[in-house]
């Protein structure tokens, strides 16, 4: 594929630190960023508005009319469903399960698949998410692949929940991990893995800036090979 400018994924598990570093990333190269996590959250915010639960028999056909008529647009932080600023929505526990969930049905990925792959056609993108790498842009022209210990995980995710208020356990948020690792992994669809050509990083001991030199300097290094070689 012919692109302006190129593409990053970066995909991995929750609170391995995409979200924080993709965005920085993006701000470094002077890229457009985009959060697909915050986009599947909205589709589990539209579905429970109009009371559609993933375990409906006919869940797939119910979720049909949203998933048609759906749209999601990014303001700067903030999350547009249909026009209306989900944001603060968007990070309720609640609404996450409901995403995992849904990002399962054949349907869900379809359009959201659809949706990030005209968000990405021209290049200049960093892109987030669980398979950037491996479904939707598995041609990125960069690919990083975030890990972390579990525990310094659910510490992440429980520290980012408590600044909202979310009333939880740091338990019961690792407990919700490793079940969302399960389900994420296992899944039929897209499943969370590294795509063979991904870079791994293991932010568990690495500060935001470290995760995000690091990258930066493996884009510049094959960016300036690649020059190299042209000049041959």
């Amino acid at each position: 594929m012919s692109r302006k400018e190129p593409i990053v994924a970066i995909d991995g598990p929750v609170g391995a630190g995409k979200s924080v570093a993709a965005r920085e990333l993006a701000r470094a190269l002077g890229f457009s960023y985009l959060n697909t996590g915050a986009m599947y959250r909205a589709v589990a915010i539209a579905a429970r508005d109009a009371g559609v639960s993933p375990d409906d028999p006919d869940v797939e056909q119910r979720l049909a009319s949203i998933l048609k008529g759906i749209k999601i647009k990014f303001d700067g932080e903030k999350i547009l469903l249909n026009g209306r600023d989900v944001t603060v929505k968007k990070d309720d526990p609640e609404i996450g399960e409901l995403a995992s969930r849904f990002s399962a049905l054949g349907a869900v990925r379809a359009r959201m698949r659809d949706l990030q792959r005209a968000a990405g056609a021209d290049g200049g993108v960093v892109m987030e998410g669980r398979d950037i790498g491996t479904a939707i842009f598995p041609d990125a022209e960069f690919k990083f692949f975030l890990v972390a210990d579990v525990k310094t995980r659910a510490r992440r995710r429980f520290e980012e929940l408590t600044k909202k208020d979310a009333s939880i356990s740091e338990r019961e948020v690792l407990e919700q991990l490793v079940e969302r690792d399960r389900r994420d992994s296992g899944r039929e669809l897209a499943p969370l893995k590294r795509a063979d050509d991904a870079i791994e990083i293991d932010s568990t001991k690495l500060s935001i800036d470290a995760v995000v030199a690091a990258m930066k300097a493996k884009i510049n290094a094959r960016i300036n090979a690649a020059k190299d070689l042209k000049r041959a």
